[in-house]
């Protein structure tokens, strides 16, 4: 199924309509870049900043990587202290365990966010603690067409 999906997102032309909701997300981690997918066609990209670790899989707490695989954008947070954010429901249960099994801590709190409050950093660089950042604007756009339920996947 999610190879599926990821194969049709590649593949299916961009097709932007104002207004419309997302029913996947779908990130790139090589292409630093945020698509929003209904009915398995991009209807909109971003341009991300990761962290500054980006390649490979989250492992523990600190280890500046963003996470990779198939989550949940679980809820919405206007009160961050970054333009709005959406969580990302990791780390999962298969996260956790590998966590432990190495003493490690997973790490928590990613999510997909807009700038710091009261500043902005540049989105050439990537400067997150593993999440997914984009401008406020994108934000904006993400924050509408993106209800909490919403999965997301998150490719090398």
């Amino acid at each position: 199924m999610i190879r599926v999906l990821i194969l049709l997102v590649l593949v299916l032309p961009c097709t932007a309509q104002a207004g419309q909701k997302a029913d996947a997300v779908l990130v790139e981690k090589s292409e630093a870049r945020l698509s929003l997918v209904k009915e398995g066609r991009i209807f909109k990209e971003f341009s991300v900043a990761l962290g500054p670790n980006p390649e490979g899989h989250k492992q523990r707490l600190g280890d500046g990587r963003t996470p990779e695989g198939k989550y949940i954008l679980d809820y919405k947070k206007e009160d961050s202290d970054f333009y709005k954010a959406i969580h990302i429901s990791y780390p999962d249960r298969g996260d956790l365990e590998r966590a432990r099994a190495g003493g490690e801590d997973p790490g928590s709190q990613i999510m997909i966010h807009g700038q710091p409050n009261g500043c902005t950093v540049s989105q050439r660089l990537n400067w997150t603690d593993g999440c997914i950042a984009v401008t406020n604007s994108a934000m904006d756009e993400i924050w509408e067409a993106v209800d909490a339920g919403t999965p997301i996947v998150i490719v090398p």
